[in-house]
């Protein structure tokens, strides 16, 4: 196959950016070549908001069609969380055709070489930067996320966390030298001598298996990982949640082919309603890796099952943020109250339970009582989400009907500190908008243990009385042992008590967050520095993104000669 693209110009175009990707994995410093803004992609010349949205638009109704082999028919039935009807079908895959047509192309990509893997993973990137309008539509109208939400998370956040996989990938490849001369003494003997090379190989086919939420957020990271590694990569996309992987396969696939590589390394899986074809794919002998994001019963049962593959999952936890002290009591429910409402709280990250001591905590403000800062935080809620059009932005639409479902149950738990409250949508009548709700639990109370010590996803918070700072550690220590948790969170200015919740969060392997008043929240990461979980507790088995998610997606073979 004829290149358009050759290694040599993409390194020279891209290894700038990977150069800048190993610097950032290496200090943890800030660094993105990602804009944030919407207005510096027209200014760039890409697509502007107008262009990007009539991109989107022009896709609705339409068969994507990705050139793929295997093809069997013919799979649609998106309906955006805002009420529209996508329209859009996908090709449905003929496993035992497009799974050896996947593998074929792996040879080739395989001697190619950990740079111009990374090169070529890096204007995938590239190209799907610059339709990061187009992107933000269809992240939106999948996950339910606000706009300017989808353009971030959806757009340059994911790309970054797809390549920093990408750079993690990198440094673990070239960890072993591609020859090496060896030469080992033999006193009057003539020294043994040999010549060995180290290869690269790939596992096989990496599986996908796409969330509702963060379709690339979430995706990015195992697909750019795998692929960089050598492998093919087959996604999986959720049913509700195809338009955004399937528009990323398709750039991937047009770079593979213009780099002179087989389109047939990237390749998509969209299933019929009620197919499960997930489970299926999961125990195929060619699918070798599998990156997950969902429910905890899937991701343990691919655990359980999967086990000629490297699995890697991201499940449920119970976010966790003790409240014990603060010397900024405004901008701790400022903060709080952010963190709570974003994204209607539809976030692995987002806290649920907040461990608040029943005899109150010390402020900059006085004394509050447990019933005050409740109330506060009510207010801090009310206040951030009083204004509709504010609150639609910050909000989005719930996700599904389960999401509405558990929130309605939620007020039956306890004493509601804040309603819920419905929010029209001015441009999308048949969003579904609600506020979030927080509910007060006593935390002594075994019938509150139900309520409090299971994920409850969406935004649902409970407020949870505890007898001391040393008994919040304690619920702390068991919820993170026992469920997991992909987020902590404490306000103190105790170096006892901060101590304490350090200590567990070491024990227990899970990411904390001090005293977070300003502009940073507890249930955002930021590529290249922060780690997205830990891998060391039940909400994941995996970081985003460290060595380990790379380095068993390859193995390094050795030829040795003698010399």
């Amino acid at each position: 196959m004829a290149a358009e693209l050759t290694a040599h110009e993409l390194i020279t175009r891209h290894r700038p950016t990977l150069d800048g990707a190993l610097e950032a994995i290496r200090t943890r410093a800030y660094w993105s070549p990602h804009p944030e803004h919407p207005k510096a992609y027209g200014e760039n010349g890409s697509l502007d908001l107008a262009a990007g949205k009539a991109a989107f638009d022009a896709l609705l109704g339409t068969r994507l069609d990705l050139g793929q082999p295997g093809t069997d028919g013919w799979v649609d039935g998106e309906v955006s969380p805002y009420g529209i009807d996508l329209g859009v079908s996908y090709p449905h895959p003929d496993l035992d055709e497009l799974l050896p047509a996947m593998k074929a192309g792996m040879r080739a990509w395989r001697d190619a070489g950990a740079e111009t893997r990374a090169v070529v993973c890096l204007e995938i990137l590239k190209r799907i930067s610059d339709r990061t309008h187009e992107f933000a539509h269809a992240v939106m109208h999948t996950s339910g996320q606000a706009f300017m939400m989808a353009f971030q998370a959806g757009g340059p956040h994911a790309q970054d966390r797809g390549l920093e996989a990408v750079a993690y990938a990198y440094v673990e490849q070239v960890r072993t030298p591609d020859t090496a001369e060896w030469t080992k003494p033999q006193g009057k003997r003539d020294p043994l001598a040999l010549t060995k090379t180290f290869t690269p190989v790939p596992r096989g086919i990496g599986l996908v298996i796409g969330c509702n939420t963060f379709p690339t957020w979430n995706g990015y990271p195992g697909l750019f990982a795998s692929l960089a590694t050598g492998n093919a990569v087959l996604v999986k996309p959720h049913p509700r949640a195809v338009l955004p992987l399937a528009l990323t396969v398709q750039v991937a696939r047009q770079v593979l082919i213009e780099a002179g590589f087989d389109p047939n390394l990237v390749a998509l899986a969209a299933e019929r309603p009620g197919e499960g074809i997930a489970r299926t794919l999961a125990t195929r002998p060619e699918i070798r890796i599998i990156d997950y994001t969902g429910s905890t019963e899937f991701g343990d049962w691919l655990e359980a099952n999967a086990r000629q593959a490297q699995v890697y999952t991201e499940k449920a936890g119970v976010n966790t943020v003790i409240v014990e002290s603060t010397d900024d009591y405004k901008g701790m429910l400022s903060n709080l109250a952010f963190s709570l409402s974003l994204y209607s709280g539809q976030m692995c990250t987002t806290p649920q339970n907040l461990l608040i001591p029943r005899e109150g905590i010390a402020t900059d403000a006085g004394h509050k009582t447990f019933d005050e800062v409740t109330a506060d935080l009510a207010k801090a809620v009310d206040g951030l989400l009083g204004d509709d059009t504010r609150a639609n932005a910050l909000l989005g639409a719930i996700v599904n009907p389960d999401v509405k479902a558990r929130l309605e149950a939620a007020a039956g738990l306890g004493e509601v500190a804040l309603a819920s409250r419905e929010i029209t949508h001015p441009e999308f009548p048949g969003a579904v908008v609600r506020t979030p709700v927080i509910v007060k639990l006593d935390g002594s109370k075994p019938d509150a243990e139900s309520a409090y010590m299971s994920e409850c996803f969406g935004p649902v918070s409970f407020a949870v009385a505890v007898d001391s700072a040393t008994d919040a550690a304690d619920l702390l220590r068991r919820t993170v042992r026992e469920k997991g948790a992909m987020t902590v969170g404490a306000y103190t200015t105790s170096p006892e008590v901060e101590e304490a919740v350090r200590e567990v969060c070491l024990e227990e392997a899970a990411q904390l967050s001090l005293n977070l008043t300003g502009g940073v929240y507890v249930n955002q990461t930021a590529a290249f520095s922060d780690f997205h979980g830990s891998g060391g507790n039940p909400a994941a088995n995996a970081a985003l993104t460290d060595g380990a998610f790379v380095a068993n997606r390859f193995r390094v073979v050795e030829v040795r000669r003698e010399a």
